[in-house]
C-alpha cells in the first residue's frame, strides 16, 4: 500500500499560472451571477455522471492510499457526494428564488425581498482522512450557488488526488473549475488570491492560519475543523446498542473521522459491562480482536508513518503513566495497522485526553453525576460534534441545554452528518460557518437585501428637515409605538 505525499517545492511557474486561473475565473464568476438554476443543475449532473462511469477507480485510489475497504468509500465517499447533488438539484429552484420580507408599518410603500448572489471565485482546500467527499461535497454547494472554484486536494492521498485531477480536467474547464495538487507551498500560494470565500476542512491549528490568509484579503471563510467529541454514556442505555454504534462510529476509517467519537464519558456503575460490550461489537464488525482485526477486509489502515508512530507514541505514553488496555493496543508497522483500541484509566494529562486522536484508540473515563461529565466537556474547547445515550429525557435535556457543540446526535454517532436538512459544521475551536445542503448553498452565496420604495408621497419622507414639532411628534411616536 503506497502512501507517500508530494513534498517538492512549489513549481516556479505556479503562481502565474494560479493567477492565469483566478483571473479567468473571476470573468467567469461575473458571467454566473446570471446563471439560471438549469445552468447550475447541468454542472451537477456531469460531476454526478462522471462518479457513475468511474465508481471502480475511485475505489481503487482510496484503497490503494490507505486501504479502505470498498464498501466503506462507497458509504463515506461517494454516497455523501451523490446524496448531496440530488438535494442541490430537488431544491435548487427554490433555494434561488428571492425570498420576500414582510413590510413593517414605518416603512409602508415600500417592498423587500432578499436575493442570493454567487459570492464568486472560491477556494475549497480538502483534508487526507475523507479526500474524495470532503472536496466535493463543498463544490457542490459552491456549483449549486452559482461560484467558480479552485482546489486544493491533500497531498497525503496522491491516488486519489491524482483521480481528483482527471475528474476536473474530464468534466471542467480551468476558468470554470480548476485543481492543483501539491503540499502546504502550493496551498500558501493560492491563499495569496483575492478569493470571495474561501471553505477549509482540517485541523484547528491549520484553520488559524487559513483565517488570517482570508484577512489579508477580506475573504469570508468556511472553517470545518475537529477536537475531541465526547460520547456520553447514561446508565439507562441500552449498552449493547450504544456500545455497537460507539464501535461503528468511531473505528470507522480506522478512527480517522473528524466526528468520530475521540472519548467516552461514562457513569461509573456500567463502565465494565460497556468495556465488554464493545469488545463484542469488534469482535461483531471485524471476527476478532487486536491483531486478528488485521486478516479483516472491512478495516482501514492509517495513512502514513507519521500519524501512526504518533498514535504508538500516544498509546505508550498512556499506558507507561498507568492506563489500562482493555483490548486492542496491538501495532504493525509494515502495514500502518493499528487495532481498534479501548483504553481505561488514562491520565489526564497525557496527549490521549489533551489532543483530538484521529485513530482508533477510544479512552474511557467513570463519571458519579451527570453535572461531573457536563462540566468535564465544557472544560475542554468546543467539539464538532457530541454524542449523548440516555433513556432519559430529563438526561437529555440536562446536556443539550448546558453543552455547546457543532451537533448533537443522541442514540447514535456520526449519522447527523448524512442528514441533508440538517447544517453541518462546528462552533468556535471546531469550526466556523455551516455546510451541507440549503445551509452550503447560503455559505457561498452573498444574501442581498433589495428594497424598492414607490414613487411620490412616502411614509419616510416625512422625517426629512427642517425638524419641525411636528416632525418631532411623530418620531416621539415612532419611538414608543414602531
Amino acid at each position: 500500500m503506497e502512501t507517500a505525499a508530494t513534498t517538492s517545492a512549489l513549481d516556479t511557474d505556479a503562481p502565474a499560472q494560479m493567477l492565469q486561473v483566478f483571473q479567468q475565473q473571476r470573468t467567469t464568476s461575473q458571467a454566473w451571477r446570471r446563471s439560471t438554476a438549469e445552468e447550475r443543475i447541468e454542472r451537477l449532473k456531469k460531476l454526478q455522471r462522471w462518479m457513475e462511469v468511474n465508481r471502480n477507480a475511485i475505489h481503487e485510489a482510496l484503497y490503494r492510499d490507505f486501504g479502505k475497504p470498498n464498501p466503506e468509500t462507497d458509504l463515506t465517499e461517494i454516497y455523501p457526494v451523490q446524496a448531496e447533488i440530488k438535494h442541490a438539484i430537488k431544491h435548487l429552484h427554490d433555494w434561488m428564488k428571492p425570498q420576500k420580507v414582510k413590510t413593517p408599518l414605518q416603512f409602508m410603500g415600500t417592498r423587500s425581498y432578499i436575493q442570493y448572489e454567487p459570492k464568486g471565485v472560491s477556494l475549497i482546500i480538502a483534508p487526507w482522512n475523507y479526500p474524495f467527499n470532503l472536496l466535493l461535497v463543498p463544490l457542490v454547494s459552491c456549483l449549486a450557488a452559482g461560484c467558480t472554484a479552485m482546489l486544493k486536494p491533500s497531498e497525503e492521498t496522491p491516488h486519489t488526488s491524482g483521480l481528483l485531477e482527471r475528474m476536473v480536467a474530464e468534466t471542467y474547464q480551468p476558468h470554470e473549475v480548476a485543481l492543483f495538487k501539491g503540499g502546504k507551498e502550493v496551498a500558501q500560494a493560492l491563499l495569496k488570491l483575492p478569493f470571495d470565500h474561501i471553505f477549509f476542512t482540517g485541523s484547528p491549528q491549520v484553520g488559524k492560519i487559513i483565517m488570517k490568509a482570508a484577512a489579508e484579503n477580506l475573504s469570508s471563510a468556511t472553517l470545518e475543523l475537529g477536537g475531541k467529541s465526547p460520547a456520553i454514556v447514561d446508565y439507562t442505555t441500552n449498552l449493547k446498542e450504544a456500545a455497537e454504534r460507539i464501535a461503528f462510529g468511531k473505528w470507522l476509517n480506522a478512527g480517522q473521522t473528524c466526528i468520530a467519537p475521540d472519548y467516552v464519558l461514562v457513569h461509573e456503575r456500567v463502565c465494565e459491562q460497556l468495556v465488554q460490550e464493545l469488545r463484542k461489537a469488534i469482535n461483531g464488525m471485524y471476527g476478532g480482536e487486536g491483531a486478528q482485526v488485521k486478516e479483516s477486509n472491512d478495516y482501514a489502515r492509517i495513512i502514513n508513518k507519521r500519524h501512526f508512530e504518533r498514535l504508538k507514541a500516544a498509546l505508550d505514553e498512556a499506558a507507561d503513566a498507568g492506563a489500562v488496555v482493555e483490548t486492542g493496543g496491538n501495532f504493525d508497522a509494515a502495514q500502518f495497522f493499528v487495532a481498534p483500541t479501548v483504553v481505561t484509566d488514562v491520565p489526564e494529562e497525557s496527549s490521549l485526553m489533551q489532543e483530538e486522536i484521529f485513530g482508533p484508540i477510544l479512552p474511557i473515563r467513570r463519571y458519579t453525576d451527570l453535572s461531573e461529565a457536563i462540566s468535564y466537556v465544557n472544560a475542554k474547547p468546543k467539539p464538532l460534534s457530541l454524542y449523548l445515550f440516555t433513556n432519559r429525557k430529563e438526561v437529555e435535556t440536562a446536556v443539550l441545554q448546558r453543552t455547546s457543540a457543532g451537533g448533537v446526535c443522541l442514540n447514535d454517532t456520526a449519522i447527523h452528518y448524512l442528514q441533508p436538512n440538517l447544517p453541518f459544521g462546528g462552533v468556535n475551536w471546531s469550526g466556523i460557518g455551516k455546510a451541507h445542503g440549503h445551509w452550503g448553498f447560503m455559505d457561498f452565496s452573498n444574501q442581498k437585501p433589495v428594497m424598492r420604495q414607490r414613487s411620490g408621497l412616502t411614509s419616510t419622507g416625512t422625517f426629512k428637515p427642517p425638524y419641525s414639532p411636528k416632525i418631532q411628534k411623530f418620531i416621539n411616536l415612532m419611538l414608543k409605538y414602531l
